[in-house]
């Protein structure tokens, strides 16, 4: 699908090291789960994640793999675990009893905060009622599904499967089965897509009375079919006014329907918000399962190797555990000393479009003021309008700062 940062989207860029000491960072008090699914029907075009086709006959080992990887490493967990999300790729194709099978085997191998969130990503027209009622009944208990938009055309150029009237049917039945957390995927700033339109697919979707909303900018990635459509002159580069003009409406249009706009590019109503998501936001660690992966705990970032028949046979011949929070998969890794975590702890938290980066908790988690760390930068930030000091001391953007965020970003690398 988050730019799966949902999904595992807005990865922080590698940035240089220094020397100063990681014991200062308070431990966290929880942890997320990432479990990604890389397989798919079909490749979107404007797609850049780690996911294939004509593969579904791996599943069933795939997911073995996995519950085998999170017993290899989860046992060194550093803090329980408050989420749980199965991100792709299309993990609406695995079957319920798998699903329930990772679960299950997650509560009997790390510590599972009461009540945890579990995401799974839907697409639609992959699932029907019997499918939604075994997931729900196996412990998910949030859909997020990819909606992307409600004009025909549009889901052509995307190579989606579906049409809007899949993803009303989807949603009634996903309600149905006793889902009260639903989310919907909208992409903005289209090739050749008008503000009208925009606006057509953002009723469309609100009449389908979701409880979130994560609405993306179009980007074009490399490799992807439309990058090569653009090159070629076949496609129209989106265009970056237009789409302010879009996500300008939007804002306006969804205060009014009762949202509340909570990251740059997530919206939800009072308490919907999606709490594996903040945790991200929040700088917070989380174990990244599966092929294609990425993890941030114990203050080391890795990934994992791509293909899934390669993951799955890395697991499946790996005989004890490793150093935490690594297993055999992993192909990358670095350590995250202090002045690095500070630094995405800025990029990640101030994405927080309400929340923002609070002097206190920042001074609590590094044993630094906000303000001798990142003095220069957030005066210069604050000059320019981008930002916003509150009254209780946080650091946030301020609208046309959001528009702006890839400026305000860049001041802290």
């Amino acid at each position: 699908m988050f730019p799966q940062l949902a999904q595992q989207r807005d990865n922080p860029c590698a940035r240089t090291m220094t020397t100063q000491p990681t014991s200062m960072i308070t431990p966290p008090a929880s942890l997320a789960l990432y479990v990604h699914i890389p397989f798919c029907q079909t490749r979107c075009t404007y797609c850049a994640f780690n996911t294939y086709t004509g593969q579904n006959n791996l599943i069933l080992r795939y997911m073995r793999a996995l519950e085998r990887e999170l017993a290899f490493v989860g046992p060194q967990a550093e803090a329980p675990v408050a989420t749980i999300y199965f991100g792709g790729g299309t993990p609406s194709l695995v079957p319920p009893d798998a699903i329930r099978s990772f679960i299950r085997r997650a509560g009997e191998i790390v510590t599972l905060l009461p009540d945890p969130e579990i995401t799974l990503e839907a697409n639609p027209g992959t699932v029907d009622e019997s499918t939604l009622r075994d997931l729900r009944r196996a412990g998910v208990n949030r859909l997020s599904i990819g909606m992307q938009s409600a004009d025909a055309g549009e889901l052509r150029l995307f190579a989606r499967r579906h049409d809007v009237e899949d993803v009303r049917r989807t949603v009634a039945l996903a309600r149905r089965a006793g889902f009260a957390n639903i989310s919907l995927d909208l992409i903005y700033g289209v090739p050749g897509q008008s503000l009208s339109t925009w606006q057509h697919s953002l009723r469309a979707a609100l009449a389908m009375n979701p409880d979130h909303l994560s609405m993306y900018s179009l980007g074009i990635e490399d490799g992807t079919p439309m990058q090569r459509w653009i090159e070629r002159g076949a496609l129209a580069a989106p265009n970056p006014d237009r789409a302010a003009d879009m996500i300008e409406w939007a804002t306006g249009y969804l205060v009014a329907q009762g949202f509340a706009q909570y990251e740059i590019s997530n919206w939800s109503r009072p308490g919907r918000e999606s709490r594996h998501n903040l945790h991200y936001w929040r700088n917070l660690p989380y174990l990244g399962l599966g092929a294609g992966a990425h993890g941030y705990a114990a203050r080391t970032r890795y990934s994992t190797v791509l293909l899934p028949a390669e993951y799955i046979a890395r697991i499946e011949a790996q005989g004890a555990p490793l150093a935490y929070p690594l297993s055999a998969a992993a192909v990358e890794s670095e350590p995250i000393d202090a002045q690095t975590a500070m630094t995405e702890h800025m990029i990640m938290g101030l994405r927080l479009t309400g929340e923002g980066v609070a002097a206190a908790d920042f001074r609590a988690r590094y044993g630094r003021d906000l303000w001798d760390v990142f003095g220069a930068e957030l005066a210069a930030l604050l000059a320019a309008g981008l930002i916003e000091r509150t009254p209780d001391d946080r650091v946030r953007l301020t609208p046309r700062g959001r528009l702006l965020g890839n400026h305000v970003f860049a001041a802290f690398v």
